[in-house]
């Protein structure tokens, strides 16, 4: 039976790229109950065997080891399981819009967390620079500095800048990439704008609401020209976290990590706790207040075990 790269899953149907085939294929209803707790048992980036049926149809018997994932939470009336994102992966790409609509440092710092705990290279994309005013665009440069100093890559787009988009396809040159983030953030529009044979639909930003339209439907793994791929995903408004247990989340505040040895209490929360070293560096100056709100923020929610949309 042959292997192949899932490409694209809408649900019930998953296309599986077969050397240069694309093969529409199912999953077996026994494979869907032994995954139960997952919202799909497979993910963009999966390597599977399957079987190609008389109609040239394909059926997926089997889901190899993956070198790693991505996975939240899964939302909606799906609740409580684990939806897999994607899967053997070289590196996440959190892609943030300068403003319509707004960046969101929270979903940031919840995204970055969930790539570190699951030790893949995470990087920042900071689109439309283009419409950010003077005092806006010394904000988005104090962050770049900020991200920088922790060793996340940081890159400012946009697509009426060309040299901006030559430095995003270096970086995803021969690399399997995964650009996620908000709806309405110029995700789709960057990938046009590095190949324009992709043709992929893209939607204004409401009015109303000054919020992205949900454009992209399903999670899609496209070829480039310079070598690898890059997948583009549905919008997100929220990330919650699974197996992050809250005396584990400092551990991957990379800011926070460093101070986690002089706490008093091995298992600290750096919430209320004394003798808490998070709490003197912050004190000290060496933590900045909004890194550590952000990481309140995350640690509150997964006390409660709830979602949230990171602000």
């Amino acid at each position: 039976m042959p292997k192949g790269t899932v490409i694209r899953s809408t649900g019930r149907w998953i296309d599986v790229l077969v050397d240069s085939t694309v093969i529409a294929s199912r999953i077996p209803g026994r494979m869907r109950l032994i995954h139960g707790d997952e919202t799909q048992p497979v993910a963009i980036g999966d390597q599977v065997t399957l079987e190609i049926l008389h109609d040239d149809s394909g059926i997926i018997h089997e889901v190899h080891q993956r070198q790693n994932c991505l996975f939240r939470r899964a939302a909606g009336r799906k609740i409580g399981k684990r939806q897999t994102i994607v899967a053997n992966v070289d590196q996440i790409w959190v892609v943030q819009s300068t403003c319509q609509p707004d960046l969101n440092v929270g979903l940031i710092d919840r995204l970055l967390v969930a790539c570190d705990a699951q030790e893949i290279s995470v990087g920042i994309i900071i689109n439309k620079s283009d419409l950010a005013s003077t005092d806006l665009m010394h904000t988005m440069d104090g962050l770049v500095d900020q991200y920088g100093q922790l060793g996340y890559p940081v890159l400012l787009t946009s697509i009426e800048k060309p040299d901006s988009i030559d430095r995003l396809r270096n970086v995803l040159a021969n690399k399997v990439s995964l650009l996620m983030g908000p709806s309405g953030v110029g995700k789709s529009s960057l990938l046009n704008a590095l190949e324009s044979s992709l043709n992929i639909p893209v939607e204004k930003i409401s009015k109303k609401t000054n919020k992205g339209c949900h454009t992209t439907a399903h999670a899609r793994l496209y070829p480039l020209s310079n070598g690898g791929s890059v997948a583009d995903t549905p919008g997100i408004r929220e990330f919650g976290l699974l197996d992050i247990e809250p005396w584990e989340l400092a551990h991957f505040f990379r800011d926070l990590k460093p101070h986690l040895q002089k706490c008093h209490y091995s298992a600290c929360t750096h919430d209320h706790e004394p003798r808490c070293g998070v709490k003197d560096a912050i004190e000290k100056g060496e933590i900045t207040p909004s890194r550590y709100n952000s990481y309140l923020n995350i640690l509150y929610s997964l006390h409660l075990g709830d979602l949230d949309t990171g602000r």
